[in-house]
């Protein structure tokens, strides 16, 4: 181990980021409380529109649930008119779920009032260091990616 990476530093920048993952979780809940969708729909939600439309056995997998748990997720989010089931035009046997205009419009609502939170957050911190901060999140975010994949 390199002095950059010491146990206790390390164990510092996940004691932080764990902390940070909680307030940011918690106030995505909140949030959340004024709209008619739960936090795992909500994740589900991100899911399709970062992937665009999957089966429910892909959107299981991104979002760690069972299959029948997700159909049942899927069901609600159907009967409120987030989603719909589509058949793939590739394979009729395939059905994928897609999202409609309601759930972007709450994910894309969603997530400024989080990105808000964040700005208000940062606000009386110097640009540079604003800059240094997303640099150093998106090393991680590419370490941690790379690192999976081996």
């Amino acid at each position: 181990m390199t002095k950059l990476s010491a146990p206790s530093k390390i164990a510092d920048i996940e004691k932080e980021l764990r902390y940070i993952s909680g307030i940011i979780k918690q106030k995505g809940r909140e949030i959340l409380n004024h709209y008619p969708i739960t936090a795992p729909q909500f994740v589900a939600l991100q899911w399709l529109m970062e992937k665009g439309d999957l089966t429910i056995g892909e959107l299981s997998n991104k979002i760690h649930l069972a299959c029948s748990t997700t159909t049942d997720l899927v069901d609600r989010m159907e009967k409120n008119e987030l989603v719909e089931r589509v058949r793939d035009p590739k394979d009729r046997r395939v059905v994928r779920i897609h999202v409609l205009d309601k759930g972007k419009k709450i994910i894309h609502e969603v997530v400024e009032k989080r990105q808000a939170y964040l700005e208000d957050v940062l606000k009386d911190v110097p640009s540079e260091k604003v800059d240094q901060l997303n640099e150093l999140l998106q090393l991680l975010h590419l370490n941690m990616q790379v690192n999976k994949e081996e």
